[in-house]
């Protein structure tokens, strides 16, 4: 065909889908040096063009773009420039594309340069209006600058155009600082201008540019809400259970907790507060009242510091603290229930400690103390319940704080120059509740693990007797005691883990911590009795026996203690055969026994210990002895020849015994009285009720854990026995059976968030159980299907979203104590359940990698090179070796055949529930979410959904970080 004008050139391009570059080569016919473009031509072709389909062809982009970027900056020519916008008003809010990844890439990259364009050309347009306001002709320039804004305006008010913009962002960073730029000169230009419209209007238009960099990083917060029972069940778990744990893990799962539920600030700082005094009131009297009176004034201040970096500005964070107290004094009965619990003004204690760490402004403290005064004035109760001879506990603890650093300070001085100094700092740490005060004080702050590492120092320095006198023989074999028991009392409140020091190669492992790992009974930790650790040297046992046996009393002088507790267990052993076999009677066992513990409490301790672990090895009918024996060591000796401080000692002592033959007696059926302290040393000891099966146990407490809508301390603990007793999977899978009877909308949304923080006692596991086992068990099986439906089924999806956000966001981390500590059986070998060998692959892989149709879903090179389980987590390298990886790679590949398959029900619509809980979750940008795991191919099939066919939703849930990613998302987004 013979091209004979500029619109006949067009109509053949059309045709025969001349390139960028052929286009330019054809049209120097057409244009030869310093000719003018005929944009009334252009434009009519392209407006011909453009009514032949029922969207402009990307090729009408191209040729716009080759037009602007050609020579049209001559913006003072009225109809070219009208003739341009003309085109962009035509195709602005109806862009499309079903051509190739690249093209798309194209359309974003076009769509870009058209906007730049339009920036300048309104730019101009707002100039040229100044200075026809400053000559007295202001028509001409302000039809332009409102034709310009209506361009900008319309081409902006479209997300799918927001969304292609975004992706061009990311592919020519330069390209968007032009327009930044542009926009700039743009707002200088119109401040000058007195036309509100169209400033205002220019506004808008810069407000949603600015936008478009972030524009997946807004969510709505829930304003209609008051309650957050997830946050309020963290917190509690917290409090109760892991007290000595690190802030940043915490702060990172409520972080984690605020942004999933979108809860405002203030709210969430209520929440924190009101969980905290909960925690407070419900506490039981003694060792775990202290911990909780810690973990409020002294460890929460200090998470709040570390939320206030997440949350926004140090300003309007202490606004919404502030925010926070006041919602918090309008709570009254909580308050005074609190202040009656403690025997003081907790929000006075509180907020000072706040305005220590910067939390709040002093003219704010004086207000929220005036505000509660005030209250406190209309409850006589208060005052008049206040023991003046009783001093609060948040005053303790307070004060407590600063001694841990001067008791830290005083232990790292040579212990041989002043052992005797040192005994009277030790001596006064054991009366009343010192020591719970001060361990609770330095498990809060974080102080607990240096803590335990200096008495362990102190006592491995004890351990080493050389000449000495008598009174020197006294003060080591008391600094020996006072520090085993210390040691052994912090391992049962805090957990061993508080002991045990980092694993350095050729290190000699001290006494205690050896004893400790081999020797101490433990919950859930079984001993054997005929250990190595428990037969040392026979000379030394014999010796041991002959001591105990003959001495009215123990000598001290050259006395290695740790050798004789390593002893104590074969000496018993011989002692308690010779009372079996009649050769000592049973005053001879109280004489021994009076001599076990009548100097050095440690050795009763060393010598129930075995007997502990040796009573579960005999018969019913061979117990009583031993049995009556650990009776014997448990009672303190009344008399007069006993070393400094036996009475504290002997407080310790019973503590300590009575934890560690809680297991056995409970076993044996039998009762020991231990000495009484006043106070219940296992408040959360034996809460299962007896002879009743824990299925049942586990329902009953969920259900009144979601009538009553919050967990409590109590329920934490018994679903955490349970947890213990019936294994993961039995503990998530029956609770996840619970959650799918529900069928009322608010039940199964209160139980989501009760669920998560529940699943919060062991997340990292849980979450391979429900990702790994139950959800595949749920969507493969048919006949499972209904339990999918609304609303229990989207319920399951939000809970699954949430323990699979949390757990990857905080497995590289350490686990939390309390987790360390479980001890239970290996769920399963995740490595050999999705094999690594892409030879030998996993049931589940073979049956989706057979599903090549999707392959060639992206027409290009690089999309015909991709299979359809390509993810952004194999470009990125992820370690495939990692459980909670290979679980979320392959539920991602199931969720991948059943949006590609032609069966649809329940299971489909379940999915669609999962993948709208991950968009309304994540941050903006999947880099490092669960999201990367997803095939690339999922993607198109996802926007075929009507609920997921969103702009946004494709830029959500694709990793833009890749440049396989942007061409993912654009053809998608390009073809809505």
């Amino acid at each position: 065909m013979k091209v004979v004008n500029l619109k006949q050139a067009i109509l053949q391009a059309w045709k025969e889908r001349w390139s960028d570059y052929q286009w330019a080569i054809n049209m120097k016919k057409f244009f030869p040096k310093g000719a003018t473009w005929d944009i009334l031509n252009l434009a009519e072709a392209l407006l011909e063009q453009a009514m032949i389909g029922p969207s402009p062809n990307p090729l009408i982009l191209s040729y716009l773009k080759y037009a602007i970027s050609s020579q049209f900056d001559d913006f003072s020519r009225d109809l070219c420039v009208q003739a341009l916008l003309d085109i962009m008003d035509m195709f602005c809010d109806r862009l499309s594309c079903h051509g190739k990844a690249e093209e798309c890439i194209g359309l974003c990259r076009s769509l870009l340069s058209a906007l730049h364009w339009l920036l300048r050309c309104t730019a101009a347009s707002a100039e040229r209006l100044r200075e026809g306001l400053e000559a007295g002709t202001p028509a001409a320039g302000e039809k332009q600058l409102a034709m310009c804004l209506q361009r900008l305006e319309k081409t902006l008010s479209s997300t799918k155009n927001r969304a292609l913009l975004h992706i061009a962002k990311l592919e020519e960073a330069s390209s968007w600082t032009a327009i930044e730029h542009s926009l700039l000169k743009l707002g200088e230009i119109l401040a000058s201008l007195s036309n509100p419209q169209l400033r205002s209007q220019a506004e808008q238009c810069g407000t949603l540019i600015r936008s478009i960099p972030t524009m997946l990083a807004v969510h709505s917060e829930q304003l209609h809400k008051t309650g957050y029972p997830t946050v309020h069940a963290v917190v509690l778990l917290e409090g109760t259970m892991n007290l000595t744990g690190e802030t940043q893990p915490l702060v990172e799962q409520l972080m984690m907790v605020k942004r999933m539920q979108h809860i405002p600030t203030p709210l969430f700082v209520l929440e924190i507060w009101k969980a905290c005094f909960v925690g407070l009131i419900e506490s039981p009297e003694g060792t775990e009242e202290l911990k909780w009176t810690a973990f409020t004034f002294l460890k929460i201040p200090q998470v709040l510091v570390k939320l206030k970096k997440y949350c926004h500005g140090d300003k309007d964070f202490t606004e919404d603290v502030n925010c926070a107290f006041e919602f918090l004094l309008k709570l009254t009965p909580l308050l005074d229930k609190a202040d009656q619990r403690c025997n003081c003004d907790c929000t006075k204690f509180l907020l000072q400690e706040c305005s220590k760490q910067g939390l709040l402004s002093e003219a704010s403290v004086t207000n929220l103390m005036a505000k509660r005064a005030a209250d406190r004035e209309h409850a006589p109760q208060l005052k008049s319940g206040e023991n003046a001879n009783i001093q609060p506990n948040p005053g303790l603890i307070l004060r407590a704080e600063p001694t841990v650093t001067n008791i830290l300070k005083t232990m790292d001085a040579d212990h041989s120059k002043s052992p005797e100094g040192l005994l009277g700092v030790l001596g006064h740490m054991l009366s009343g509740k010192s020591l719970d005060l001060l361990l609770a004080a330095a498990a809060a702050t974080g102080k607990l693990k240096s803590f335990a590492r200096k008495f362990i120092n102190l006592n491995e320095f004890t351990t080493h007797g050389n000449e000495e006198l008598a009174k020197a023989a006294s003060v080591r074999a008391l600094l020996f005691d006072i520090s085993f028991l210390m040691l052994c009392h912090v391992a049962q409140t805090y957990g061993s883990e508080v002991i045990l020091s980092e694993s350095s190669s050729g290190a000699q492992v001290p006494f205690f911590e050896t004893w400790m790992q081999t020797c101490m009974p433990e919950e859930g930790k079984i001993l054997n009795p005929d250990h190595p650790c428990f037969w040392p040297d026979s000379t030394k046992v014999e010796s041991l026996v002959a001591l105990l046996n003959n001495s009215s009393e123990m000598k001290l002088v050259q006395m290695k203690w740790h050798e004789a507790c390593l002893s104590i267990s074969a000496a018993i052993l011989e002692i308690l055969n010779a009372w079996e076999n009649g050769v000592l009677a049973f005053e001879s066992i109280q004489k021994i026994t009076d001599n076990i513990k009548g100097k050095v409490c440690s050795l009763a301790v060393c010598a129930v210990a075995w007997l502990v672990a040796h009573v579960r090895m005999l018969g019913l009918d061979e117990r009583e002895k031993s049995l009556q024996m650990i009776r014997q060591l448990a009672g303190p000796l009344y008399s007069e020849n006993t070393l400094q401080f036996y009475n504290e000692r002997v407080v310790i002592m019973s503590s300590i015994l009575e934890h560690m033959c809680a297991d056995v007696l409970q076993q044996t059926a039998t009762q020991i009285k231990f000495p009484s302290t006043g106070v219940d040393t296992m408040p959360y000891w034996n809460l299962l009720p007896p002879k009743r099966p824990i299925k049942e146990v586990l329902t009953d407490i969920f259900g009144k854990v979601l009538e009553k809508g919050w967990v409590d301390s109590r329920s934490i603990h018994i679903f955490d026995t349970l947890l213990h007793m019936g294994g993961v999977y039995w503990f998530c899978n029956n609770l996840i059976k619970e959650l799918l009877k529900e069928t009322r909308k608010e039940h199964t949304l209160r139980a989501v968030e009760l669920l998560y923080s529940i699943f919060c006692l062991d997340m990292q596991q849980v979450t391979l159980v429900l990702l790994g086992h139950i959800l595949p068990g749920l969507l493969t099986d048919s006949s499972k299907w209904h339990s999918l439906m609304d609303p229990p089924g989207t319920a399951l999806a939000k809970l699954a979203v949430w323990c699979a956000l949390s757990s990857y966001s905080s497995h590289k981390g350490q686990a939390s104590s309390r987790q360390k500590k479980r001890h239970r059986e290996d769920i399963e070998d995740y490595i050999s359940l999705f094999p690594l060998d892409d030879m030998q692959p996993s049931k589940l892989m073979r049956l989706l990698s057979s599903n090549e149709e999707d392959a060639n879903v992206l027409s290009s090179p690089t999309d015909r090179s991709m299979s359809s389980s390509l993810s952004a987590s194999q470009l990125h390298t992820v370690n495939m070796r990692d459980p909670l990886n290979r679980v979320l790679a392959n539920l991602f590949l199931l969720i991948s055949s059943i949006l590609g398959s032609r069966t649809a029900g329940p299971h489909t619509q379940f999915v669609q529930w999962f993948m709208e809980e991950c968009v309304d979750c994540l941050e903006q940008g999947s880099r490092g979410s669960i999201l990367q795991f997803m095939p690339f191919t999922t993607v198109s099939e996802l926007v075929k959904v009507s609920a997921m066919s969103s702009p946004k939703v494709v830029l959500a849930i694709t990793d833009l970080s890749l440049s396989l990613g942007r061409q993912v998302a654009a053809k998608a987004i390009a073809a809505l």
